[in-house]
Protein backbone atom coordinates (compact mmCIF):
# COMPACT_ATOMS: atom_id res chain seq x y z
CA UNK A 1 0.00 0.00 0.00
CA UNK A 2 1.17 3.49 -0.82
CA UNK A 3 0.87 5.85 2.19
CA UNK A 4 -0.16 8.81 2.45
CA UNK A 5 1.59 12.01 1.57
CA UNK A 6 3.16 13.59 4.35
CA UNK A 7 2.71 17.44 2.72
CA UNK A 8 -0.46 18.52 4.19
CA UNK A 9 -0.61 22.03 2.02
CA UNK A 10 -3.28 24.25 4.01
CA UNK A 11 -3.86 26.39 0.25
CA UNK A 12 -4.44 23.31 -1.99
CA UNK A 13 -6.91 21.80 1.30
CA UNK A 14 -8.66 25.30 1.52
CA UNK A 15 -9.41 25.60 -2.19
CA UNK A 16 -10.99 22.46 -2.03
CA UNK A 17 -13.26 23.01 1.06
CA UNK A 18 -14.43 26.48 -1.07
CA UNK A 19 -14.72 24.35 -4.65
CA UNK A 20 -17.08 21.92 -2.78
CA UNK A 21 -19.30 24.56 -1.19
CA UNK A 22 -18.56 23.89 2.06
CA UNK A 23 -18.27 27.91 3.35
CA UNK A 24 -21.12 30.41 1.75
CA UNK A 25 -23.26 32.99 2.20
CA UNK A 26 -26.88 33.71 3.08
CA UNK A 27 -28.87 36.91 2.42
CA UNK A 28 -31.33 36.01 5.09
CA UNK A 29 -29.20 34.88 8.62
CA UNK A 30 -30.30 31.43 9.75
CA UNK A 31 -30.04 30.44 13.45
CA UNK A 32 -27.12 28.14 14.58
CA UNK A 33 -27.45 25.12 17.04
CA UNK A 34 -25.34 27.33 19.34
CA UNK A 35 -28.46 30.00 19.14
CA UNK A 36 -26.54 33.07 17.25
CA UNK A 37 -27.98 33.99 14.66
CA UNK A 38 -25.55 34.18 11.25
CA UNK A 39 -25.33 35.15 7.55
CA UNK A 40 -22.69 32.60 6.86
CA UNK A 41 -22.25 28.71 6.72
CA UNK A 42 -19.91 26.34 7.57
CA UNK A 43 -20.85 22.76 6.10
CA UNK A 44 -18.69 19.85 6.03
CA UNK A 45 -21.93 17.67 5.22
CA UNK A 46 -20.85 18.16 1.31
CA UNK A 47 -17.75 16.43 1.57
CA UNK A 48 -19.08 13.02 2.62
CA UNK A 49 -21.88 12.85 -0.03
CA UNK A 50 -19.88 10.76 -2.12
CA UNK A 51 -16.93 8.37 -2.02
CA UNK A 52 -14.86 10.88 -4.05
CA UNK A 53 -15.12 13.71 -1.86
CA UNK A 54 -14.56 11.66 1.76
CA UNK A 55 -11.86 9.54 0.57
CA UNK A 56 -10.09 13.17 -0.65
CA UNK A 57 -11.14 14.23 2.78
CA UNK A 58 -9.79 11.22 4.88
CA UNK A 59 -6.69 11.79 2.86
CA UNK A 60 -6.15 15.33 3.73
CA UNK A 61 -7.13 14.44 7.46
CA UNK A 62 -4.12 11.91 7.29
CA UNK A 63 -1.39 14.50 6.01
CA UNK A 64 -2.63 17.06 8.61
CA UNK A 65 -1.67 14.52 11.48
CA UNK A 66 0.83 13.42 10.10
CA UNK A 67 2.11 17.24 9.92
CA UNK A 68 1.28 17.47 13.35
CA UNK A 69 2.85 14.14 14.57
CA UNK A 70 0.16 13.25 16.72
CA UNK A 71 0.62 9.46 17.68
CA UNK A 72 -3.05 7.49 19.07
CA UNK A 73 -4.76 4.36 18.60
CA UNK A 74 -7.58 5.32 16.33
CA UNK A 75 -9.88 8.16 15.55
CA UNK A 76 -13.11 8.99 17.39
CA UNK A 77 -15.70 11.41 15.45
CA UNK A 78 -17.93 13.28 17.15
CA UNK A 79 -21.14 11.65 16.45
CA UNK A 80 -22.58 12.26 14.04
CA UNK A 81 -20.91 15.22 11.86
CA UNK A 82 -17.96 13.47 11.75
CA UNK A 83 -18.66 9.94 12.35
CA UNK A 84 -18.33 8.78 8.80
CA UNK A 85 -15.08 10.58 8.10
CA UNK A 86 -13.80 9.29 11.21
CA UNK A 87 -14.44 5.52 10.02
CA UNK A 88 -13.24 6.30 6.22
CA UNK A 89 -9.62 7.86 7.75
CA UNK A 90 -9.30 4.37 10.25
CA UNK A 91 -10.05 2.38 7.18
CA UNK A 92 -7.24 3.91 5.37
CA UNK A 93 -4.98 3.41 8.91
CA UNK A 94 -5.70 0.28 8.72
CA UNK A 95 -4.94 -0.82 4.77
CA UNK A 96 -1.75 0.87 5.35
CA UNK A 97 -2.25 4.41 4.05
CA UNK A 98 -0.93 6.52 6.99
CA UNK A 99 2.34 4.35 7.30
CA UNK A 100 4.25 1.44 5.51
CA UNK A 101 2.34 -0.83 8.16
CA UNK A 102 -1.23 -2.88 7.33
CA UNK A 103 -2.71 -2.57 10.30
CA UNK A 104 -5.81 -4.99 9.82
CA UNK A 105 -6.32 -4.68 13.85
CA UNK A 106 -6.93 -0.93 13.47
CA UNK A 107 -9.80 -0.10 15.63
CA UNK A 108 -12.81 1.75 14.45
CA UNK A 109 -15.51 3.03 16.78
CA UNK A 110 -18.58 4.89 16.60
CA UNK A 111 -20.27 7.27 18.69
CA UNK A 112 -24.22 6.87 19.56
CA UNK A 113 -26.24 9.77 18.62
CA UNK A 114 -28.29 8.87 21.94
CA UNK A 115 -27.11 7.52 24.88
CA UNK A 116 -27.77 3.87 25.07
CA UNK A 117 -29.78 3.03 28.17
CA UNK A 118 -29.26 -0.35 28.95
CA UNK A 119 -26.33 -2.84 28.98
CA UNK A 120 -22.55 -2.22 30.18
CA UNK A 121 -21.60 1.45 30.61
CA UNK A 122 -19.03 1.25 28.25
CA UNK A 123 -21.86 0.32 25.63
CA UNK A 124 -23.69 3.45 26.64
CA UNK A 125 -21.98 6.00 24.17
CA UNK A 126 -19.95 4.07 21.84
CA UNK A 127 -19.69 1.06 19.41
CA UNK A 128 -16.82 -0.89 19.19
CA UNK A 129 -14.53 -2.08 21.55
CA UNK A 130 -13.18 0.86 23.74
CA UNK A 131 -11.09 0.66 25.99
CA UNK A 132 -9.44 2.30 29.09
CA UNK A 133 -6.19 3.88 28.58
CA UNK A 134 -6.51 4.00 24.56
CA UNK A 135 -5.06 7.03 22.99
CA UNK A 136 -8.15 8.37 21.19
CA UNK A 137 -8.25 11.54 18.64
CA UNK A 138 -10.98 13.51 18.57
CA UNK A 139 -12.59 15.05 15.09
CA UNK A 140 -15.25 17.33 15.13
CA UNK A 141 -16.67 18.63 11.21
CA UNK A 142 -17.04 22.36 12.16
CA UNK A 143 -15.99 24.14 15.87
CA UNK A 144 -18.08 26.70 16.54
CA UNK A 145 -18.71 27.37 20.74
CA UNK A 146 -17.65 23.62 20.92
CA UNK A 147 -20.91 22.24 22.88
CA UNK A 148 -20.77 18.76 20.69
CA UNK A 149 -17.02 18.66 20.72
CA UNK A 150 -16.86 19.42 24.61
CA UNK A 151 -19.56 16.68 24.95
CA UNK A 152 -18.12 14.36 22.82
CA UNK A 153 -14.63 14.77 25.16
CA UNK A 154 -16.59 14.65 28.59
CA UNK A 155 -17.93 11.26 27.07
CA UNK A 156 -14.53 9.78 26.37
CA UNK A 157 -13.08 10.92 29.57
CA UNK A 158 -15.48 8.91 31.65
CA UNK A 159 -14.31 5.59 29.52
CA UNK A 160 -10.94 6.57 31.00
CA UNK A 161 -9.03 6.92 27.33
CA UNK A 162 -6.62 8.98 27.07
CA UNK A 163 -7.41 11.63 24.65
CA UNK A 164 -4.53 13.08 22.84
CA UNK A 165 -6.06 16.03 20.53
CA UNK A 166 -9.37 17.14 19.27
CA UNK A 167 -9.23 17.75 15.48
CA UNK A 168 -11.97 20.67 13.77
CA UNK A 169 -11.91 20.82 10.05
CA UNK A 170 -13.68 24.29 9.67
CA UNK A 171 -12.96 26.53 12.62
CA UNK A 172 -15.02 28.94 12.62
CA UNK A 173 -13.09 31.51 15.19
CA UNK A 174 -15.52 33.07 17.14
CA UNK A 175 -15.79 33.23 20.72
CA UNK A 176 -17.59 31.22 23.43
CA UNK A 177 -20.31 33.10 25.47
CA UNK A 178 -18.05 33.00 28.11
CA UNK A 179 -15.50 34.99 25.69
CA UNK A 180 -13.04 31.75 25.49
CA UNK A 181 -12.31 30.65 22.16
CA UNK A 182 -12.87 26.76 21.30
CA UNK A 183 -9.16 26.04 21.51
CA UNK A 184 -9.09 27.57 25.28
CA UNK A 185 -11.99 25.25 26.15
CA UNK A 186 -10.42 22.60 24.91
CA UNK A 187 -7.32 22.92 26.91
CA UNK A 188 -8.71 23.45 29.88
CA UNK A 189 -9.91 19.70 29.63
CA UNK A 190 -6.18 19.33 29.14
CA UNK A 191 -7.09 18.71 25.41
CA UNK A 192 -4.72 20.26 22.69
CA UNK A 193 -6.73 21.43 20.04
CA UNK A 194 -6.20 21.74 16.31
CA UNK A 195 -7.68 23.10 13.31
CA UNK A 196 -6.90 22.19 9.53
CA UNK A 197 -9.20 25.51 8.35
CA UNK A 198 -9.88 28.63 9.53
CA UNK A 199 -13.04 30.93 8.96
CA UNK A 200 -10.53 34.11 8.07
CA UNK A 201 -8.80 32.72 5.59
CA UNK A 202 -11.98 30.86 3.72
CA UNK A 203 -14.28 33.77 4.14
CA UNK A 204 -12.35 35.95 1.13
CA UNK A 205 -12.55 33.20 -0.94
CA UNK A 206 -16.09 32.36 -0.89
CA UNK A 207 -16.61 35.83 -1.43
CA UNK A 208 -14.78 36.02 -4.46
CA UNK A 209 -16.99 32.70 -5.58
CA UNK A 210 -20.48 33.96 -4.64
CA UNK A 211 -20.29 37.54 -4.75
CA UNK A 212 -22.63 38.32 -1.78
CA UNK A 213 -24.25 41.71 -1.66
CA UNK A 214 -22.10 44.41 -0.11
CA UNK A 215 -25.07 44.07 2.99
CA UNK A 216 -24.16 40.95 3.67
CA UNK A 217 -20.66 40.93 3.83
CA UNK A 218 -21.21 44.36 6.26
CA UNK A 219 -23.35 41.86 8.76
CA UNK A 220 -20.41 39.16 8.82
CA UNK A 221 -17.80 41.89 9.54
CA UNK A 222 -20.14 42.64 12.34
CA UNK A 223 -20.82 39.38 13.42
CA UNK A 224 -16.78 38.77 13.42
CA UNK A 225 -16.48 42.38 15.37
CA UNK A 226 -19.23 41.02 18.59
CA UNK A 227 -18.20 37.36 18.28
CA UNK A 228 -15.22 36.89 16.58
CA UNK A 229 -11.49 35.60 17.55
CA UNK A 230 -10.26 38.49 14.70
CA UNK A 231 -11.25 41.20 13.00
CA UNK A 232 -12.68 40.71 9.58
CA UNK A 233 -12.61 42.82 6.90
CA UNK A 234 -13.35 42.59 3.34
CA UNK A 235 -11.59 44.26 0.89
Amino acid sequence: MSEVNTNFNEEEFNKFIIENDVVGFFETPITLKSGRQSYWYANCRNLSNSFKLISKTAEFLLQFLKKEMIEFDYIYGVPEGATKLAIIANYKIGEGKFNSNVRPEHKIIMGRGMPKTHGAPKDKYFIGEIKEGDKVLVLEDVTTTGGSLLKTIKQLKEANVEIVGAIGIVNRMEKRDDGKSVEEAVNELGVPYFAMSHSILLLPMAKDKYSPSPETLKQVEFGFDKHGLRELKFE
